[in-house]
């Protein structure tokens, strides 16, 4: 308000070196504190003043300068432009090739701070010839600055395939996987980020960084002892999984069904998401698949999700999982009914909290188009809506008429009694079932 960065514009300029560097540490900082402060920067004309003698300029001030369009950089889209606009990308990609570490780290993370907002600007870093350098310096031997090109990295890929692929052209899978087993936690998160953001977009992907013999070392990071580690781990698995029945056996053969169980076990809130994820990708696939996620023992964890969490995104992803394990055959959904998770699925569809994603995931019908374990089945009928309904009954009609000894505990459990309670539209197919379990008894036990 006082006018400060139109007084330190010209300072910019001055003949003694550390007034320069230190006016560009006073503009970064402001440029950091918000939104309206980095526009002020912008409007006051300071970043082609900034840049116009960067590659003549020491260490130090170099260092600030990227510190100022990183900060200007970070805020918004619009920001990021303006910084490409001015000629930034140039002179960040020039001190990409510094000999000092400080200074690659610095236009590294400039550089990372504009691509991460959309795909047009992560091609503009592209274009400006960024990626090769950016691999050199995941090869350096400063942890800082491996972490910042791999986080860069990581941003540029996260678009679209084809800014993925350029990444990978660069060679840069062999050199992020080989840094998976590093002891510091802050690259491995980085690194596995990386991975995970060049998997996500196609099979072509997702198999070249299989390739890079990430299995069986990414197991050991879902049993870190760092959060975000674990997190992304168990990301990177979600993403390969998610592609193809082979990419998904191939996880399945390494072990990684059970570690990916493991730590959903181990961990809370949103870091057990993409463990969730993965067993629903896995078990999507193929009845065999889902049948190893059922042998490795994931429906407990599965089951305890829905009880224990409280966002209803972790939640829905618990009941998604679940269908996908038992929606195969009547084997899967029978395992899957044994575990008495189909009450506690019911009562999140029918409270009024739950929100409309959770709802739409806990519908059962997955699982109850395949279920004919009628013990599960039968607590239902006193408490299910019509639209979940139909489906219980459908699933009695198709067993009773086969099994002597289920229609006596039909009759006994008062199963039987609820149906004649049922008000169901003639001619409807809920009306059909119900006729066709009611002709399954003489006529005085129905009445």
């Amino acid at each position: 308000n006082s006018g400060v960065v139109c007084l330190l514009r010209p300072l910019l300029l001055d003949v003694v070196p550390s007034i320069r560097q230190t006016t560009a540490l006073a503009l970064g900082r402001l440029a950091d504190c918000d939104v309206e402060m980095a526009e002020a920067v912008v409007k006051a004309g300071i970043l082609p003043q900034l840049i116009c003698s960067l590659p003549e300029e020491n260490r130090y001030y170099k260092k600030a300068a990227a510190f100022v369009l990183r900060a200007v950089a970070k805020h918004s889209p619009q920001l990021a432009q303006a910084v490409v606009q001015s000629g930034a990308l140039q002179m960040l990609v020039i001190c990409l090739e510094d000999f000092d570490p400080g200074v690659k780290e610095g236009a590294s993370w400039g550089l990372g701070y504009i691509a991460r907002h959309n795909p047009e600007l992560s091609q503009a870093v592209v274009d400006a010839g960024a990626v090769p350098l950016l691999v050199l310096c995941i090869q350096e031997p400063e942890i800082a600055l491996k972490r910042i090109a791999a986080s860069t990295l990581s941003d540029i890929s996260k678009h679209s395939p084809e800014l993925a692929q350029t990444v990978v052209d660069a060679g840069a899978i062999a050199h992020l996987a080989q840094m998976i087993p590093n002891p510091d936690a802050k690259l491995k998160r980085q690194v596995l980020s990386a991975l995970s953001q060049i998997a996500k977009h196609s099979v072509d992907l997702a198999e070249l960084v299989v390739e890079a013999e990430i299995f069986p070392v990414v197991l050991t990071c879902l049993k870190d002892s760092d959060e975000y580690v674990k997190k992304n781990g168990a990301t990177l698995i979600r993403e390969i999984a998610k592609h193809t029945p082979e990419l998904s056996q191939l996880i399945v053969n390494s072990g990684g069904v059970a570690a990916v169980i493991d730590c959903i076990g181990s961990c809370r809130g949103t870091v057990r998401l993409p463990g969730i994820m993965t067993l629903g990708y896995v078990a999507a696939h193929s009845e065999n698949l889902s049948m190893a996620v059922i042998v490795s023992k994931g429906i407990p964890p599965l089951c305890l999700c829905l009880v224990e969490e409280h966002e209803d995104h972790i939640k829905a992803a618990a009941a998604w999982a679940l269908g996908q394990i038992g929606r195969h055959t009547t084997e899967h959904a029978r395992h899957v009914a044994v575990a008495n998770v189909l009450p506690t699925l019911l009562d999140i569809f029918v409270d009024p909290r739950s929100s409309e994603d959770l709802r739409t995931k806990a519908t059962l019908k997955n699982i109850l188009q395949k279920c004919t374990y009628l013990p599960a089945l039968e607590p239902l009928l006193h408490e299910a809506p019509p639209s979940i309904m139909k489906h219980i009954i459908g699933q009695f009609s198709k067993v009773l008429p086969h099994d002597n000894k289920a229609r006596r505990l039909f009759v006994t459990t008062g199963g039987l009694k609820k149906v004649q309670e049922i008000k169901a539209e003639p001619g409807s197919l809920l009306q059909e079932y119900i006729n066709t379990i009611n002709n399954c008894y003489p006529e005085e036990i129905v009445r």
